[in-house]
């Protein structure tokens, strides 16, 4: 886990590195509203509320249920009263990142929440000026296998087996597969959504899933079926997902990157910008 504390250092020091920590954060205020966006499209019938901006797929999985942020540190009792009712019976998550007022953490862990995670949000430049190549055709991507396609994923038994390959990947019972591609297939900002497949032989062993919003392509669901990992798989996806950011005007992209993927995305000039801290409440 990432120390979510840093280190101490001089006064003049802390005062520099909170300078730029408040640049940066200004600079990302795009990359967050991509990431809010997106996780609250897992409810169609979420919005940003007055207190909090949470979602409720429905789903039994707490990446699909949860708050992205609240709007004041003094609301957060109200607003974990509220969460706690509207997701009651489902497993949720609630993310604090730079975009969450400072001291919401620490009021979550006043009414009872337990940080179980910290991950880092990366971010690198599509660099529009730098030409078409720009490494995007030799960043990694070569050495995966013969007759392997990215394929883009519209509804049908693509999106079926997309949804599976990630389900799978991340341990969701099958149980759940229809609802979700459902809710993949009706989800309200579809057309600022480029669903990706890795195919190989015919089967989808890869799949990944680009939003372009807020002049961000933000990069989600990046998941390898086990029997093909460490392949190259990781890298071609990475390689189609920034260049659908490139073709449809992106600034930049983004994700959040797991322990395993993060070494990847350096290779591609990702670099961290912040982080994302998670956390839950007993049932």
């Amino acid at each position: 886990m990432v120390n979510a504390t840093g280190a101490a250092g001089t006064p003049h020091e802390d005062r520099t590195q909170g300078r730029r920590a408040e640049r940066d954060i200004d600079g990302l205020a795009s990359v967050f509203a991509n990431f809010r966006q997106y996780l609250m499209g897992w409810d169609a019938r979420s919005r940003p509320g007055s207190v909090a901006d949470q979602f409720r797929s429905g789903l039994a999985a707490p990446q699909f249920n949860g708050v992205v942020r609240v709007r004041s540190a003094a609301a957060v009792g109200q607003a974990v009263a509220a969460a706690r009712t509207e997701l009651a019976g489902l497993p949720w998550w609630w993310w604090v990142g730079p975009d969450s007022p400072e001291g919401t953490a620490d009021g979550l862990q006043r009414h009872g929440a337990r940080e179980f995670a910290v991950l880092p949000v990366m971010v690198r430049s599509l660099g529009h000026s730098a030409g078409p190549d720009d490494r995007l055709d030799t960043a990694g991507s070569d050495d995966a296998p013969v007759g392997l396609t990215v394929e883009t994923v519209g509804d049908g038994e693509r999106l079926a087996e997309l949804v599976r390959t990630y389900r799978t990947s991340m341990g969701i019972a099958a149980g759940l597969e229809p609802e979700m591609v459902r809710i993949e297939s009706r989800r309200e900002d579809n057309a600022d959504i480029v669903r990706l497949a890795a195919v190989l032989d015919g089967r989808v062993v890869g799949s990944t899933v680009v939003i372009t919003a807020h002049g961000v392509a933000g990069i989600f669901l990046v998941h390898v079926a086990e029997a093909h990992r460490r392949r190259g798989i990781g890298a071609a996806m990475t390689v189609a997902a920034l260049r659908v950011g490139r073709e449809r005007g992106m600034r930049s992209a983004a994700l959040v990157a797991s322990p395993a993927g993060e070494p990847l995305y350096r290779r591609f000039g990702f670099t961290t910008r912040a982080e994302y801290r998670l956390f839950a409440f007993p049932a």
